[in-house]
């Protein structure tokens, strides 16, 4: 960096995070949180795996399959809140320069908005509905970013009338657009990344071409708008590491090119493409190349989703109707089983997610089996393939999966990991709701703490 560069740059430090009781939490290792506070805290009593088994058994023995009412036996969510709270822990010691605003499109369930905003996270919005949401939740907006590159005009209006001043833009119009609605506004230069290793590229349809950032920078300039900083996003799911070394590499080049025309921008957006199976190696590049290219000064952001609520959330469906399938040269019986959930609702994240949730059996008969080697598929066990309640031929969860049961109406299934991009993109096709039931769990004392005890909320 030049020292010319260095000059231009706001020279305010940014507030460092204490680690201390974070460490101290988490000392045992970095992969094993849950099992840390297992054996610390509960002596293995209320495990995460037992809060949620215990909710899931009680609401789904609660239903009489034969006299319930329309609407009793509809799929439901059970949530750990803990684990969104252990997620924030690791967050923190893992990047700990980094403040998170959480993407509000991946899970928008109030209760999780509720706890990030007690933690003392920012929020990454792309709506007025999702500023208006979070701002319910007296969250300061200075603690929010427009986080959407193309914005509708009365979006812009209402974003301005509440105080959010953080928004992006990637091209001329957009900066006209502001110029003409909020002149007022913070913005942050949005640049297009590699993101051919993630679930969801988005540089197709958002980021300016750095070939175009300077040409940008000087209309910005021409048009006496304030540009304070710089975003970028690798792509939902990303996983190459190197992804944010080039981005950030990147984003230096911009902050150059802005201190030759005079802004002085303090906050680099480091966006989302974080997930929990890849979250250390990810957060290890990022958190060296943040290190090596972006002074100290500069605060730094990022837009985390699925990393904190994908695991927290595990779904619950029953057997609607089963048809067996008789093979005409072998004899070998299988069954097409019909769940009362499918890719039009909570399992959308199938077709816009490209997710593979798997099935395991929660009860058969007047069994209970979850978090049992006896609800897991088997390699040897009867074959089903599990589909959706609508009339679709697509709407089909697992083409092919074997279970040591004979599966039938008003047996249940739950599926893990259904916390990210779910809910939130589900629809009512066909007449069936998207509004369902969540039972919060909360497996973690500092949550606990700052939530009190909270019971299931009627759809979100």
């Amino acid at each position: 960096m030049s020292p010319s560069a260095i000059a231009t740059f706001e020279t305010t430090p940014s507030p460092t995070p204490s680690l201390e009781n974070i460490q101290s939490y988490y000392e045992s290792s970095k992969s094993s949180y849950v099992e840390h506070y297992n054996e610390h805290y509960n002596n293995g009593v209320n495990t995460p795996k037992r809060l949620i088994g215990d909710a899931l058994k009680q609401r789904v023995e609660s239903i009489d399959h034969d006299v319930c009412e329309p609407g009793d036996e509809d799929t439901f969510f059970v949530a750990d809140l803990g684990e969104v709270y252990r997620q924030h822990m690791r967050w923190k010691l893992n990047l700990p320069r980094v403040k998170p605003f959480y993407a509000v499109k991946c899970n928008p369930d109030p209760q999780v908005i509720r706890l990030l905003a007690k933690l003392g996270t920012g929020f990454d919005c792309a709506s007025k509905g999702e500023i208006e949401q979070v701002l319910k939740m007296d969250v300061d907006p200075s603690h929010i970013i427009y986080a959407q590159p193309c914005k509708t005009n009365s979006y812009v209006r209402y974003a301005a009338s509440q105080g959010v001043k953080k928004m992006t833009f990637d091209n001329a119009d957009e900066l006209y657009k502001i110029k003409k609605l909020y002149p007022g506004a913070e913005l942050f230069l949005r640049i297009s990344t590699d993101d051919s290793s993630s679930l969801c590229q988005l540089s197709l349809k958002f980021g300016a071409a750095m070939d175009s950032t300077e040409e940008l920078l000087a209309l910005a300039k021409e048009l006496d708008l304030n540009v304070v900083g710089v975003s970028f996003h690798v792509g939902s799911g990303a996983s190459d590491p190197l992804a944010f070394l080039k981005a950030v590499l990147d984003a230096r080049k911009v902050f150059d090119q802005a201190a030759e025309y005079g802004f002085f921008m303090h906050t680099l957006d480091v966006g989302g493409g974080f997930s929990s199976e890849t979250f250390e190696a990810m957060a290890r590049v990022l958190r060296e190349a943040l290190d090596e290219y972006i002074p100290g000064h500069i605060s730094v952001i990022g837009e985390p989703g699925r990393y904190y609520v994908a695991s927290a959330f595990t779904l619950a469906c029953h057997i609607i109707s089963r048809r067996t399938i008789e093979h005409p040269t072998t004899g070998e019986r299988s069954y097409m089983v019909y769940l009362n959930d499918g890719l039009y609702g909570n399992f959308s994240s199938i077709m816009f997610d490209h997710q593979n949730p798997i099935a395991q059996v929660l009860r058969s008969g007047e069994r209970i089996y979850f978090d049992t080697i006896a609800a897991q598929d088997s390699s040897d066990g009867i074959e089903y393939s599990i589909w959706g309640p609508t009339c679709d031929g697509i709407d089909r969860i697992a083409e092919s999966i074997r279970f040591d049961h004979t599966l039938d109406v008003g047996d249940w299934l739950y599926f893990e990991n259904m916390g990210a991009y779910t809910k939130c993109s589900a629809t009512r096709f066909n007449g069936f709701t998207d509004a369902h039931d969540v039972i919060y769990v909360n497996s973690e004392p500092g949550a606990q703490a700052l939530l009190g005890n909270i019971e299931y909320l009627q759809g979100w």
